[in-house]
């Protein structure tokens, strides 16, 4: 299987060979200001200023602190592209964090707003020759600040500092504005690709794959996209060529010359890690004029069925997934994203992460909801690895104004997009509405907290209510996702009683911010426990990267502040006493937290395991880390394994 996956990753590699890809001669500026610098693309504006010296790293020490100016400026970055005659192209960005004005030759020519979508502009009018290719940044602090002024109630905003809270409004990863295991560091730029592609030139821009199983069978679509229409060209699959214009029945056919059907029998399915291969079928569509051919599109995908049971039964309700008919135990972690400045993060490193989380006998990676949707390489590796995918879409920690029509018009669209371009992924087994939304709006005082009426109360979250039970599945059912369950929320049972121990998903946080004691996780199993964890500080090296050495002692002011949880130091060190005899250092107490650390999680698994039946699922807070700190990961930001790592892998071992 992996040398299946290496060889389809060089037939990607060469996929987009005629995409233009505009990566090269970008400059910034402050706006405002008269001095223009290299840009790196794809980038951040922080990796910029920090190539130009203009600020440190805000990794080392407390430099987060001195670079908190950047997001209440307005950034400009340009370059000069080159049009040929009859090249009639259209500009695709990946990714723009996150108000962007794209200009072209000083003329507006499109808004984008929403971090987590593509946007692509049609440029067939412009003439041949050079032309500039601008684009404004707008700080979302200005942007959403009058707009966060006129709105009549104060929104919760996750982790978010400040008296002015712009992240609700914001379709903008919501770790950048800071959370418990975050630093605050609010990016802009483009940070993922940008190209060109040609209108003249007949390609192939995507193939959407749905499979349909019935028994032991499974009809597969293919559903080509071109980049314009051209008649006179045929789509080669296998050794079958079609014309645009025929209907084709048979084995296999094309409907109106754009899909592809064909009907798998003995199917070799795709299962779960530790559970059966991750089987993968690799296809090749070639776009052909006469025999020439002009262009070829590979295609990934995999055969399984999805169930989520999350019914009423015997004990309360359950909460289970079934793949490919059979019940599945979950085991695994939730995953947030690799760095604050995405662009940094690798291939390389998403390989390793992924590899060392399936080498930990994990099936499953819950993507969690306040980052990003990731790369396709994510969701690729994912799918070889056998590691299902929990999808979070990107809700977080708050209420949001969805009593705004254009905000859940923008929701609508991303969700379209987002769904429409993952969802032929075996490894993706559920869509999920948010993280912590309703459980936090029942139980956690925020009608108190920030002094909302009861008309206020039925206002907010019956908006609520309906963008997460209606709007969001709606706008998935649109893109028939096959049988990628839906759930509004995660969890959907709180752990303040032991009755809702017997109820649905569960994050169980009595270990740590309710301060139990370690035992409390053997008398607190829910039916799929979707978070639990506890603390430990990466290793020893680790902080030696990231802080000068006269800072390596718990009390420093640049230790107490990579602590961002708000008992961190002091429920740690509570919990080592009870286990260690009392550190005889700061050194000590590191490595005695990572002891500790390890301890915790594998008697929290134990108590899920040992009752399977009850507990069908058991995934970490957290696989990983997003800079150097104190947090509640197995893998510290620069991929070191803790020592937990070693007592999950052999806890989650079969």
């Amino acid at each position: 299987m992996r040398t299946y996956l290496i060889l389809f990753c060089l037939l990607v590699s060469g996929l987009y060979a005629q995409r233009e890809y505009l990566h090269e001669g970008w400059e910034f500026q402050q706006e405002g200001t008269s001095s223009w610098y290299p840009a790196g693309v794809p980038g951040t504006v922080h990796q910029d200023l920090m190539r130009q010296g203009i600020i440190e790293d805000p990794y080392w020490e407390n430099n987060e602190h001195l670079c908190q100016w950047v997001e209440k400026e307005n950034w400009i970055y340009r370059c000069t592209i080159s049009l040929e005659e009859g090249q009639k192209p259209s500009l695709h960005f990946e990714g723009l964090d996150t108000y962007a004005e794209v200009f072209v030759d000083d003329s507006l020519y499109g808004f984008c707003q929403n971090m987590h979508r593509h946007y692509s502009f049609d440029l067939s009018q412009f003439e041949a020759g050079e032309h500039e290719l601008k684009i404004r940044f707008r700080s979302p602090y200005q942007h959403h600040q009058k707009r966060v002024e006129a709105y009549p109630y104060k929104l919760p905003s996750g982790s978010e500092a400040g008296d002015l809270k712009v992240s609700p409004f914001s379709r903008k990863a919501a770790y950048h504005f800071g959370w418990d295991w975050a630093p605050r560091i609010v990016t802009s730029g483009i940070y993922r690709q940008v190209y060109l592609v040609p209108r003249n030139t007949p390609q192939i821009i995507s193939v959407e794959t749905k499979t349909d199983v019935k028994e032991d069978r499974a009809l597969v679509s293919h559903t080509v996209q071109l980049n314009d229409t051209f008649p006179d060209l045929t789509i080669a699959f296998r050794e079958k060529t079609f014309s645009m214009k025929d209907k084709v029945e048979g084995e296999t056919f094309l409907i109106d010359g754009m899909q592809i059907r064909y009907m798998l029998s003995n199917i070799e399915w795709w299962w779960p890690n530790g559970l059966g291969e991750p089987h993968l079928y690799y296809d090749t569509v070639f776009l052909k004029r006469g025999e020439e051919v002009l262009h070829s599109y590979p295609i990934q995908y995999g055969i399984r069925t999805v169930e989520l049971v999350n019914e009423a039964d015997s004990i309360g309700t359950s909460f289970y997934f079934k793949i490919n008919g059979k019940p599945i135990f979950a085991k695994g972690a939730n995953y947030v994203p690799q760095d604050m400045l995405l662009p940094r993060v690798s291939d390389r490193q998403y390989r390793e992460l992924l590899t060392q989380a399936a080498e930990a006998n994990m099936n499953m990676i819950r993507v969690w909801g306040g980052g990003v949707y990731e790369k396709e390489i994510f969701y690729d590796l994912c799918d070889s690895l056998g590691l299902m995918v929990w999808q979070d879409f990107m809700f977080a920690g708050t209420v949001y104004p969805a009593d705004l029509p254009e905000f859940v018009q923008e929701v609508k669209s991303e969700v379209s997009e987002v769904t429409s371009r993952l969802n032929h992924h075996p490894s993706i087994v559920l869509w999920c509405g948010n993280n912590e939304v309703e459980v936090a709006w029942n139980n956690w005082g925020w009608q108190k907290q920030f002094g909302y009426t009861s008309e206020d109360s039925i206002r907010l979250w019956e908006a609520n209510k309906a963008l997460f039970s209606d709007v969001i599945p709606k706008a998935i059912q649109e893109n028939f996702t096959g049988e990628i369950p839906y759930t509004r929320s995660s969890p959907l049972s709180n752990w303040g009683t032991a009755e809702n121990f017997n109820h649905s998903s569960m994050h169980y946080w009595g270990v740590w911010h309710g301060r139990d004691n370690f035992e409390a996780f053997g008398e607190n199993v829910g039916r799929f426990m979707v978070e639990y964890g506890f603390q430990s500080f990466p290793g020893w090296s680790s902080l030696k990267s990231c802080m000068a050495d006269s800072s390596l002692h718990l009390n420093s002011q640049v230790m107490q502040n990579r602590q961002k949880s708000y008992i961190g130091n002091t429920e740690i060190l509570r919990q080592v006493e009870r286990y260690y005899p009392s550190p005889s250092s700061f050194e000590d107490f590191v490595y005695k937290s990572q002891l500790t650390q390890a301890k915790a999680l594998e008697m929290a698994i134990k108590a899920h395991r040992s009752r399977e039946g009850h507990c069908t699922g058991s995934l970490i807070w957290q696989l990983n880390d997003c800079w150097p700190g104190p947090s509640w990961s197995l893998i510290d930001y620069y991929g070191r394994e803790k020592e937990a790592y070693y007592s999950v892998k052999k806890a989650f071992a079969p």
